[in-house]
């Protein structure tokens, strides 16, 4: 199970402040929960898993649930409307929901573990893959979002995604990441399909193709070396002098606080990078200290691009900057126009459901 998974999206989202009021979140759980239904009773609860992770697909959930298209609480708000409005249908319909925002979040391996009767897998291996798809995008890529929300869905068979999401707090913006738990066999090198962000930067990104180098000897470090060599190149990268891109990173270099974290690794002798990411208490700080070694000791770089591929929110018929996949579109408006219109909701509803839905597609573009 752990070994299959796709991160496919990221989306950089402004900060907004305030909650849907109850009376909308509870049409929106309706709704939910009857777009949901009739996308699995017609193509099996593996297709709403693939269409929650495309970034697009999900935002214009958002927008016909009734929330807005460029704003962070859209990924919070439809996770929760989808938790709640499939809430007692689960085992009719072969999908489960766990997570949510906050300390709902750390609640996802107990709530995964909970549905364990219902479902045909080992739920040790979804638990698995809901906390590396966090440990991943909160360590080994590290692009100044802190998690925030983590939200796992998955099936009787045991296929899954997440929607998760974090915060930069110098910027307010939102950062979303989407997972597919199909197709990519690493969670470590380049696990994502397309990725969408509305900002680029300079990152530790220990993810991509080029980093395969600095895991490698990441895993070498931190294994074969004795610990006590690592202390002391940990002491000695302190007085390099460094390159302009590592200010941010060289003053959380604390050898006595990174201790444990090291002494963990070594003691375990986990087989790889993955394994290494793994491990309780190896986290953002010892990982970077780790790769700051493989790069300024033994001059192994790991890379500092940002993943994010396509701006969100910008998408036009020029082409700029990227261009706007009809069919891909077509097949989206298509798909929820028909799950509006079958849904069991009032004439009014699916006509503002409707409006709504031309409006996040069509938008000027």
């Amino acid at each position: 199970m752990h070994g299959s998974a796709s991160r496919t999206g990221v989306a950089n989202l402004p900060l907004h402040y305030g909650k849907a009021p109850r009376w909308l979140f509870q049409r929106m759980s309706r709704l939910a929960r009857e777009i949901s239904i009739i996308i699995v009773s017609d193509f099996g609860a593996d297709e709403l898993l693939r269409r929650l992770s495309d970034p697009y697909w999900f935002q214009a959930l958002g927008c016909v649930l009734g929330y807005d298209w460029h704003s962070s609480g859209v990924t919070t708000t439809v996770c929760g409307a989808l938790k709640d409005g499939l809430k007692g249908l689960e085992k009719d319909l072969g999908l489960f929901v766990a997570g949510g925002k906050g300390a709902t979040s750390r609640k996802t391996p107990a709530e995964i573990e909970a549905f364990g009767s219902q479902i045909s897998v080992d739920p040790a291996g979804l638990v698995y893959a809901s906390r590396m798809s966090a440990k991943v995008d909160s360590a080994a890529l590290q692009d100044g979002y802190q998690l925030y929300h983590h939200c796992f869905f998955f099936t009787q068979k045991g296929d899954w995604a997440v929607v998760q999401q974090g915060m930069n707090e110098d910027n307010r913006y939102a950062r979303r990441y989407h997972w597919l738990g199909e197709g990519v066999g690493d969670f470590v090198c380049e696990p994502h399909a397309a990725i969408c962000s509305d900002g680029r930067g300079e990152v530790l990104n220990l993810v991509a193709r080029e980093s395969t180098p600095a895991r490698t000897t990441i895993t070498a470090v931190s294994t074969e070396q004795p610990l006590q060599s690592t202390m002391a190149d940990l002491n000695k990268l302190r007085t390099l002098d460094l390159p302009a891109r590592h200010q941010i990173y060289i003053e959380d270099i604390h050898p006595d606080r990174l201790g444990k974290g090291l002494a963990i690794i070594y003691d375990r002798q986990p087989r790889g990078f993955e394994e290494l990411l793994s491990l309780e208490h190896v986290g953002p700080k010892t990982v970077r200290a780790l790769s700051l070694i493989s790069e300024l000791i033994y001059g192994v770089p790991a890379s500092y691009r940002d993943p994010a591929r396509f701006s969100f929110a910008h998408g036009g018929k020029d082409g700029i900057p990227f261009p706007v996949d009809r069919q891909t579109y077509d097949q989206s408006i298509d798909l929820l126009a028909k799950a509006i219109q079958r849904s069991k909701i009032d004439v009014s509803e699916k006509r503002e459901a409707f409006r709504r839905l031309d409006g996040s597609f069509r938008r000027p573009g």
